[in-house]
Parts: C-alpha cells; structure tokens; sequence
C-alpha cells in the first residue's frame, strides 16, 4: 500500500465517490419507484466502507467499523469484479468508460488491500 502514487490514490477515492454518488442516485430513483433495495444498499455500504479504508491506509483518518462490517464489505466489493471486469472487456478501447472502469477496479483492489492489511495488525 506504501508504493501507491498520489495519482493512482487521487484517482481510487475520485472513483469512489464517482461509484458512491451513482448508488445513491440510483437508489434515490429505486425508493420512488418502489422497486427492491436491499442489493443497492449493501454495495452503497460497502463502497463507503471501502472509500473510508483507503482513506484510513492513505491519510491516517480513524474509521468507526466493525471487523464484521470490513468483512462484509471486502465480500461484496470482491463480488463487484466479475461485472467491472465483464464491462471492462466489452468497453471500446479508448473510451471514457474503459478508463472510468479501469480506475474503478484498481479502486476496489486497493480498498480490499487495504482491508486484508487492516485484518494482519
């Protein structure tokens, strides 16, 4: 985690917000429409978590979650990989969205980093 540059860090807590402020859209616009929430809040949760990890590793700021709330966030942002990379295939090479998804999954990677090096203290 020490050898990361501040490019690649600005650029994984940029993408978490990015991903962050998109689940809370879409899970404004799901409530309105009634529609299940349940999947939506647990990856918004766990996209919090991951942000405050990286932000705990990076800038030394304290976070307030349980080693049960790190593990089940590492496992559904873990589950995130398949889809992020299945979209990232699939992405015109190029494209604003292969490098949107490209700082998305190194974003992920280093927060479960982060979280298995929180795990080994």
């Amino acid at each position: 985690m020490e050898n990361v540059s501040n490019e690649v860090k600005l650029e994984s807590i940029s993408a978490f917000q990015s991903a962050i402020r998109k689940s809370e859209n879409a899970l404004a616009s799901m409530m309105q429409q009634g529609a299940n929430t349940i999947l939506l809040t647990k990856r918004l949760k766990a996209l919090q978590i991951g942000l405050t990890i990286l932000e705990t590793a990076w800038n030394q700021r304290p976070h307030h979650y349980t080693g049960d709330e790190i593990a089940d966030a590492r496992k559904v942002l873990t589950g995130l990989f398949p889809s992020l990379q299945n979209s990232y295939a699939k992405a015109k090479l190029g494209s604003p969205q292969r490098t949107l998804l490209e700082r998305r999954i190194k974003a992920i990677e280093l927060a479960v980093e982060a979280m298995d090096h929180l795990d080994s203290r």
